[in-house]
């Protein structure tokens, strides 16, 4: 689960529900002071948000790039239904693409970026139509199924959510936090935050993009076939999908390749400078 090191926005961005042809959705979006150099659309992971973003706000509208971070359907604040149907992941695809028509006012095209389950959301949108899209960044994203230690947790969660309610799954994920070895201690106004969010999402989507994660198959080849820049961006280490395997996906793609150091699954929110650096880099040149 990712934590934002702070959730203040910045004096460039402000939260409200963007209207898209799918439905309005809970987006944070932040302008540079001048026309933006372009459009970034962020999209988050599994039990993620937009907030997991907060931190790339400022560098990257400095930098001169509106850039719209957004809460998928049944996601924190972006409403939902109670049925997992609506979750599947040619759904959440057409979510993103009709989320790039609203944010792409000039037409040039979106930087579309996708962390974690939102690096295979993002793909898939980018496989059902690239024409909305400038570029394609997947962060600590792999090229198929989550690893096995993962996939086992995360079928164990799905389970539970089937059969108990958000606040049960809640507390006993924290008892678990706690018996970690690499257990930390949360500060409380960011604790107050996981809760809501975890409460906030919709069960059902959490179940269904659960189970995506853990049978995703490799659609490396056909995404390398996309005529689309690409740069795929992980920390040093990552428990979701092995760093080497995020390599070569990277290497079959002739993608750029970012490894941001000192971070692990989330380098958006561990080392928000070095990741909005590689950002504005692979941008500039696309």
């Amino acid at each position: 689960m990712s934590k934002p090191p702070f959730l203040t926005l910045p004096a460039c961005a402000r939260a409200y529900l963007l209207t898209t042809e799918r439905g309005e959705f809970a987006v944070h979006d932040a302008r540079p002071g001048a026309a933006p150099r372009g459009t970034a659309l962020l999209v988050p992971g599994f039990t993620g948000s937009k907030e997991d973003f907060v931190a790339l706000l400022e560098p990257l509208a400095a930098a001169g790039y509106r850039v719209v971070a957004v809460d998928g359907r049944g996601q924190h604040e972006s409403p939902g239904p109670r049925d997992e149907s609506a979750y599947g992941q040619a759904e959440l695809a057409l979510d993103v693409l009709a989320q790039a028509a609203a944010v792409d006012g000039e037409g040039g095209g979106v930087h579309l970026l996708g962390h974690s389950l939102g690096g295979l959301i993002a793909r898939a949108a980018v496989l059902a139509d690239a024409s909305p899209f400038r570029s394609l960044t997947v962060m600590s994203s792999g090229p198929g199924a989550i690893s096995a230690s993962q996939q086992a947790r995360t079928r164990r969660l799905v389970q539970a959510l089937g059969v108990l309610d958000m606040e049960s799954v809640w507390q006993e994920m924290r008892r678990e936090d706690a018996e970690s070895a690499d257990a930390v201690d949360t500060p409380p106004a960011l604790a107050e935050f996981l809760h809501r969010r975890w409460m906030g999402t919709v069960p059902e989507q959490l179940m269904a993009t659960g189970r995506q994660l853990t049978v995703e198959p490799d659609r490396t080849a056909e995404l390398a076939r996309v005529a689309l820049p690409k740069h795929v961006v992980s920390g040093a280490l990552d428990y979701a999908w092995p760093v080497p395997e995020i390599d070569a996906m990277a290497k079959e793609l002739s993608a750029r390749r970012t490894v941001v150091q000192g971070a692990g699954h989330s380098p958006n929110a561990e080392r928000p400078a070095a990741t909005a650096e590689a950002l504005i880099g692979f941008w500039e040149t696309v």
